[in-house]
C-alpha cells in the first residue's frame, strides 16, 4: 500500500506578524510554496515539504514508497489534480476520448469543406471565366457552407445529447426480427427487455444476447465498448393478449431499468397464406387478438408509464401488409389487423398531441422470418428473393433511426421507394438469393449468419463511413450542386 505523507514547516514569526508592502502598505497573505519550484524559505514562512520518512504506532521509523512515475510530471499531476493514480488514468482516458470525439467532429468538417470545394472548382470550370458567374458561384458556395456548418452543429449537440443508453422494450422478440431489434440496441450499448409467450424461449433468448454482448464488448475498444459496459438484458414471460400480463411486463421493465425510452409492439402472428374461408375460428381469434389487441393494450399500458416520466417515451407499432388500407388477398385477417394498428396511430396522433409520449410507426417491409414464410408458395418465395431482407440487416437499418427519434407520429421504414426501385431494376441478379426453383432455402442458418455479420459488423466500410457521417450534411452538399447547377445553366441560357 502506497503512503503519502506530507511536512508542514511554520516559521514562527510569520505566524505572530505579517509582511507589509512598504510602498502600498497593504498585508500580504501567507503563501503555500513547493520547494523544488524556484521558492526560498522564509520570506512568507510557510510551505509544503513531502517526507521520505514517518514513524509507525510501534516507534518505528519506516521508508514512504514514492508512487510510480516520480518526477516532474507526478509532481505537476500531484499539485494539478491532486489525485491518485488510478484517478490519474481514468481523467486522461476521458480527456483521451472527449479529443477523438473531437477530432473526428473536425474530420467531418474537413470532408464537407473538400466536397463543397470539388463542387466549387467544378462550378468555376464550367463558368468558363465569367466575373459575375464566378461572383454567383462564390456566393451560393459560402451560403452552403454556412448552412451545412449550422445543420452539421446542431446534429452534433443532438448526438451527444442522445448518446446514453436507451431502456428498451420489445414484445415478441426471442426470434425473427425481434431478437435482431433486441441484439442490434445491445450491441449499441442500450438496455433492452426481451419478451415472448414461453418462459423457456425467454431464457434461451436472454442467455443468447447475453453471449453476443460479451462477443461485442471482447472485440469493441475505446468509446464503444465503454458503451457496452453498460448495456444490459433480462427477459420475463409475457402473452400480449392479457392485461395482467402486460402490466407484469411494464412494472418488471420499470423494476430492471428504473425508465422506460422505447416500447415496440412487435409480437404478432399469421396462420399462413390461405383465404378467409380455411381460417378456423381459433386461428381468427389467435391472429387478431396478437396483432391488434396485444398492441393496443401495450400501447396503453407504455402510456401510463411514459406519462409519469420527466423525459416521456416513445411507442412502435409494427407496419406490415394492409396497413395503408390495401387488399391483402390470402392473408385477409392479417392485413385487416395492420390496418386497425394505423388507425390507432391516427387517433392517438390527436390524444397524444400535448403529450410527452411519442407514437410512431414501423415498417420493416418483407422479412425472412417464420411470421412470412408460414404457409407461402413456391410463387411467393421467388418474389420474396427480390424484395425480403435478412432480420439483421433490416434491424441495422432500423435500430439507429429508431434511437434517435424525437417528436411524434414519425414513420420509420425500411422498405422505402428507392430500395422497392433498386430491387426492381436488379431483380435479374437478385433470382436464387434466398430460395432455389424448387423453393428450397439457400441461405445460412442463424448461428452461421450472425458469425459472419458479426465479423462485418467490426470492419470499417465505405457504407459504414456514409452512415456515420451526418446525412443532413450531405443533403447541404447535394443542395449546393444543385444550386451551382443552377446558376450555371440560368446565366448561360441553356436549355438542357
Amino acid at each position: 500500500m502506497t503512503v503519502a505523507v506530507t511536512k508542514l514547516h511554520i516559521l514562527p514569526h510569520t505566524i505572530d506578524r505579517f509582511c507589509f508592502n512598504d510602498h502600498l502598505r497593504t498585508p500580504l497573505r501567507p503563501c503555500f510554496r513547493r520547494p523544488g519550484f524556484g521558492t526560498h524559505r522564509g520570506r512568507y514562512g510557510l510551505y509544503v515539504q513531502r517526507c521520505r520518512s514517518f514513524r509507525s504506532d510501534d516507534g518505528e521509523e519506516k521508508e514512504v514508497k514514492s508512487n510510480k512515475g516520480s518526477g516532474f510530471l507526478t509532481s505537476f499531476k500531484d499539485v494539478l489534480f491532486g489525485v491518485s493514480n488510478s484517478e490519474y488514468d481514468r481523467t486522461m482516458a476521458k480527456l483521451e476520448e472527449v479529443f477523438s470525439s473531437i477530432a473526428v467532429q473536425i474530420g467531418r468538417y474537413i470532408v464537407t469543406m473538400m466536397s463543397t470545394g470539388v463542387v466549387l472548382a467544378v462550378g468555376f470550370q464550367l463558368s468558363g471565366g465569367d466575373s459575375q458567374m464566378n461572383t454567383l458561384i462564390w456566393y451560393s458556395w459560402l451560403g452552403g457552407v454556412i448552412i451545412g456548418t449550422m445543420i452539421g452543429a446542431n446534429m452534433v449537440l443532438d448526438e451527444h445529447c442522445r448518446a446514453g443508453p436507451r431502456n428498451v422494450v420489445i414484445t415478441g422478440s426471442t426470434r425473427g426480427l425481434g431478437k435482431a431489434l433486441a441484439r442490434e440496441f445491445l450491441l449499441s450499448g442500450d438496455r433492452v427487455v426481451v419478451a415472448s409467450r414461453s418462459p423457456e424461449s425467454v431464457d434461451m433468448t436472454v442467455r443468447e444476447l447475453e453471449e453476443n454482448l460479451q462477443e461485442g464488448r471482447v472485440t469493441a475498444g475505446g468509446s464503444p465498448r465503454t458503451n457496452l459496459e453498460r448495456a444490459k438484458v433480462v427477459g420475463i414471460a409475457c402473452d400480449v393478449c392479457e392485461p395482467a400480463d402486460v402490466e407484469k411486463l411494464a412494472k418488471f421493465a420499470v423494476n430492471e431499468l428504473g425508465s422506460i425510452d422505447i416500447w415496440i409492439n412487435n409480437a404478432g402472428t399469421n396462420k399462413g397464406f390461405k383465404p378467409l374461408l380455411q381460417f378456423s375460428d381459433e386461428d381468427i381469434r389467435q391472429i387478431v387478438s396478437t396483432n391488434l389487441v396485444g398492441s393496443i393494450l401495450c400501447t396503453r399500458e407504455a402510456m401510463c408509464v411514459m406519462k409519469n416520466q420527466t423525459k416521456g417515451g416513445h411507442i412502435f407499432n409494427m407496419d406490415g401488409a394492409g396497413s395503408g388500407g390495401s387488399s391483402t388477398p390470402l392473408t385477409a385477417v392479417y392485413g385487416s389487423t395492420k390496418c386497425g394498428l394505423r388507425q390507432l396511430q391516427a387517433s392517438l396522433l390527436k390524444e397524444c398531441k400535448r403529450s410527452k409520449v411519442g407514437v410512431h410507426t414501423a415498417s420493416p417491409g418483407m422479412v425472412l422470418t417464420d411470421l412470412l414464410l408460414s404457409g407461402s408458395t413456391i410463387q411467393n418465395k421467388q418474389m420474396f428473393n427480390i424484395i425480403c431482407e435478412l432480420p439483421e440487416t433490416v434491424a441495422r437499418t432500423l435500430v439507429p433511426r429508431i434511437r434517435v427519434v424525437k417528436g411524434t407520429g414519425k414513420a420509420i421504414n425500411y422498405l422505402t421507394p428507392p430500395r422497392i426501385l433498386l430491387a426492381l431494376v436488379t431483380a435479374w441478379v437478385r433470382r436464387g438469393r434466398w430460395f432455389d426453383d424448387k423453393g428450397r432455402a439457400l441461405y445460412a442458418a442463424e448461428a452461421d449468419r450472425l458469425r459472419n455479420w458479426a465479423e462485418n459488423r467490426t470492419r470499417f466500410s465505405i457504407t459504414d463511413a456514409m452512415e456515420m457521417y451526418t446525412e443532413n450534411t450531405w443533403v447541404s452538399v447535394f443542395s449546393l450542386s444543385v444550386v451551382c447547377a443552377f446558376i450555371i445553366l440560368s446565366s448561360t441560357g441553356s436549355t438542357s
